[in-house]
C-alpha cells in the first residue's frame, strides 16, 4: 500500500510519517498535477495550444525543468519509502515480491524521467537551432506563401544553385494549399518592385540564356549590399524573384540541402514510393562532350523502398528524361516523406532526426509561429492539396508570359479555395484519399527542345518533354 500509494502521489507517504521537510515532495506533485489539468483543459479549448506548449522553445525549458524536479522527487519519494518498510518484518516470500514490485517500480519512473528529459530536450533544440528568431509575418490576402528551394551546393559547384524551386500558398483559415512549381530554367524572371535587383535588371533577370531562374540566387549573393544584414540575400532575391513570376507576395521560405537530404531520410528508416519508369544513377552528363556518363545503377520500375542514397537519387536523377519529370518525381519524395512519417516513426526515430534536420533545413520561420503552421498542416490534410507546374505547354519557361502565369496561378488558387470550402462541409468529390487535387500541367506532343530547353538547361528535355503522360506514370506514392 506504501510503495502504491508513493506511484500515485509521491510525498504522501512522507507526508503520512510526518518526516522532516515531507511537505516539498508532496508540493511538487501537487504542482505538477496541477499544471496538468490547467494544460489538458486549454488544450481541449484550443487545439493550437498543444503546439504551442510541444513547439516554443521558452515553454519547453519550462516543461523540462518540471519532468526533471519531479522526476527526482519522484525516484526520492520511492527510494524513502523503501526504506520506511522494514523488510526484516516481513516473511521471505512477501519480501521478495515487495523488493521486485520496486524495482520494477524504480526502473520505470527512472526510464521514464530519463527518455522524457531526453525527448524535451531534443525538441527543444531542434526549435531553437531550426527555427529563427522574432515576430511572425501576417497573411497575405488571407494566405502564407512559403518558398521550398532543394540546394545542389556540392563537390565541383561554386556556390549555391536551387536544383528545386516549389511555392506552397496556404490558405490561413481552412489550410488548403497550392504547390506551384517552378522550373529552374525559366528565363527572363522579373523581380518584385520592391527589390533591390529590380534596379539592376528592370525589365527582368534578362541577360541571355544564363540568366535562368535557379541564377537569381548568386545575383542576391553578388548584390549582398542591398539587403538588410539579418537576411540572407541569395534567399531573399529568389523570394523576390518567386513572387515577380506568380504574383503572389512571398513571406517565409525553407531550402533544403539535398546532400544532406540523404541523412534526414535514413533517419526517417527510408520512404516508399512507385516508380512509372526505370531511374537511372549515373556521373551524369560531361559539359565539354556532352556526353552521358557511365550509368551505375538503376532505380527499377514499380514500387521501391529507398534508403537516402536511392532517394536523392530518384529525386535529382534528369538522365534520360526532362526537368519536368524531376520535378514529379520531386513531389513524389516529398509526398512520401509527409505521409509516412507517421506517429510512431517520429516517436522510435525522434532522435535521429531531430539531430538530421537542422543540418538539412534551413527557414526563416519565426518559433513563435511554428505553432500556427502545424496547425495549419492538419488542417491541409482535411482541406486537399493542388499542384500547378508552370511548364509546357501552359508556360514557354524560355520565353513566358508573365501575365499569362499570374492568370494561372490566380486560377489554381481560386479553385483550391472552393475546393477546401466544400471540404469542411462534405468531401471533395474526385479527390483520394489524401484529398489531393492535382491539376499538373503534362507537356504536351510538339513542345521541341527550343519550348523546353534553355541552352542545354535540361540534358533530355527534348526526349521526356515531348512526352504526353500525366503525373502517375511519371511517380505516386502507395
Amino acid at each position: 500500500m506504501l510503495l502504491v500509494a508513493t506511484v500515485l502521489m509521491p510525498g504522501s507517504v512522507q507526508t503520512l510519517f510526518r518526516a522532516r521537510r515531507s511537505r516539498i515532495p508532496l508540493v511538487i506533485t501537487l504542482v505538477t498535477w496541477l499544471l496538468i489539468v490547467v494544460a489538458l483543459a486549454a488544450v481541449l479549448i484550443r487545439r493550437q495550444i498543444a503546439f504551442t506548449l510541444a513547439t516554443n522553445p521558452f515553454i519547453l525549458t519550462g516543461v523540462l525543468l518540471v519532468v526533471v524536479v519531479a522526476g527526482v522527487s519522484w525516484i526520492l519519494c520511492l527510494l524513502d519509502t523503501v526504506r520506511r518498510v522494514r523488510l526484516h518484518t516481513l516473511s521471505p516470500r512477501a519480501r521478495t515480491r515487495f523488493l521486485a514490485a520496486a524495482l520494477v517500480t524504480m526502473l520505470v519512473v527512472t526510464g521514464g524521467t530519463a527518455y522524457g528529459t531526453v525527448m524535451i530536450n531534443s525538441q527543444r533544440e531542434l526549435m531553437t537551432n531550426l527555427f529563427a528568431g522574432g515576430l511572425g509575418e501576417r497573411p497575405v490576402d488571407g494566405r502564407y506563401n512559403i518558398l521550398l528551394l532543394g540546394s545542389d551546393a556540392g563537390k565541383g559547384r561554386q556556390g549555391i544553385r536551387p536544383d528545386s524551386i516549389t511555392l506552397v500558398s496556404v490558405d490561413a483559415k481552412t489550410g488548403g494549399a497550392v504547390m506551384i512549381g517552378l522550373p529552374r530554367n525559366m528565363q527572363n524572371v522579373p523581380f518584385d518592385e520592391d527589390s533591390p535587383l529590380r534596379e539592376v535588371y528592370p525589365d527582368g533577370f534578362t541577360c541571355g540564356d544564363e540568366c535562368l531562374l535557379n541564377a537569381v540566387y548568386q545575383q542576391g549573393e553578388e548584390h549582398a549590399d542591398a539587403y538588410p544584414d539579418d537576411v540572407t540575400p541569395g534567399v531573399e532575391a529568389m523570394k523576390e524573384a518567386v513572387g515577380g513570376v506568380t504574383g503572389l507576395e512571398v513571406q517565409y521560405h525553407a531550402m533544403i540541402d539535398l546532400k544532406g537530404f540523404e541523412d534526414l531520410i535514413d533517419a526517417m528508416g527510408g520512404i516508399t514510393v512507385v516508380a512509372g519508369k526505370r531511374v537511372p544513377i549515373s556521373s551524369g552528363v560531361d559539359p565539354n562532350t556532352g556526353q552521358h556518363g557511365p550509368v551505375k545503377g538503376w532505380i527499377e520500375e514499380g514500387e521501391q523502398h529507398l534508403d537516402g542514397y536511392h532517394a536523392l537519387w530518384f529525386a535529382r536523377s534528369r538522365e534520360f528524361s526532362s526537368d519536368y519529370e524531376r520535378m514529379v518525381r520531386q513531389r513524389c519524395v516529398q509526398d512520401a516523406m509527409v505521409r509516412q512519417l507517421d506517429p510512431s516513426t517520429l516517436l522510435l526515430r525522434f532522435q535521429d532526426i531531430a539531430q538530421a534536420a537542422p543540418e538539412v533545413v534551413t527557414t526563416d520561420i519565426p518559433q513563435i509561429q511554428v505553432d500556427r503552421f502545424v496547425d495549419l498542416a492538419l488542417k491541409t490534410r482535411s482541406a486537399g492539396t493542388s499542384s500547378l507546374n508552370l511548364t509546357p505547354p501552359e508556360v514557354n519557361p524560355t520565353h513566358p508570359d508573365f501575365a499569362q502565369v499570374h492568370e494561372l496561378v490566380a486560377s489554381s488558387i481560386a479553385e483550391s479555395e472552393e475546393s477546401a470550402e466544400a471540404a469542411s462541409t462534405s468531401a471533395v468529390p474526385g479527390t483520394g484519399a489524401s484529398g489531393e487535387v492535382s491539376v499538373w500541367a503534362a507537356p504536351q506532343p510538339g513542345a521541341g527542345p527550343a519550348d523546353v530547353s534553355a541552352a542545354g538547361a535540361t540534358d533530355e528535355a527534348d526526349a521526356g518533354g515531348a512526352e504526353d503522360e500525366d503525373a502517375s506514370a511519371i511517380c505516386s506514392v502507395p
